[in-house]
């Protein structure tokens, strides 16, 4: 069976005719080394720049010009809902300061699943829910290629 080799990382484009999707987990999409089997079967091998880091609609090109999209598989997370904006900074100050991987949006905050954690954001005002959903955290301050957020 052939393996396909991703090794480069494409700008965004939505319209990109693609081979595949793969659909990773947070975890996996911060792995430039990894062999893969796609939901269909295809064996895929990642031989990207160490520190990369993919996110929900990057496209990565095979050493043979196959072009594959990247989807956020969902994922068990803890989403914490805020209505004011200086509740959603004090939240994302407290989780920087823990160095925990965090997905910001406009009215809420997205962490893995963490129980003390959880009570810290209720304890600053947000309203807490598990849920199984996309988990797509920002890169940080060092590393991994910028990406768009609709």
């Amino acid at each position: 069976m052939t393996v396909l080799s991703l090794t480069e990382v494409l700008p965004l484009d939505r319209n990109a005719a693609v081979a595949l999707t793969l659909v990773l987990s947070a975890e996996e999409r911060v792995r430039s080394r990894i062999r893969l089997t796609a939901e269909d079967g295809t064996e895929v091998q990642f031989v990207l720049p160490r520190g990369t880091v993919l996110h929900d609609g990057n496209l990565l090109r095979t050493t043979d010009g196959t072009l594959v999209r990247i989807r956020a598989k969902a994922e068990p997370v803890l989403t914490a809902h805020v209505h004011d904006t200086l509740t959603l900074l004090r939240a994302a100050y407290h989780l920087g300061n823990r160095h925990v991987p965090v997905e910001i949006n406009e009215h809420h905050i997205r962490i893995l699943p963490d129980p003390v954690l959880a009570g810290m954001l209720e304890q600053l005002g947000l309203h807490v829910t598990y849920e199984i959903a996309p988990f797509d955290p920002e890169p940080g301050a060092y590393g991994g290629h910028g990406h768009e957020h609709d």
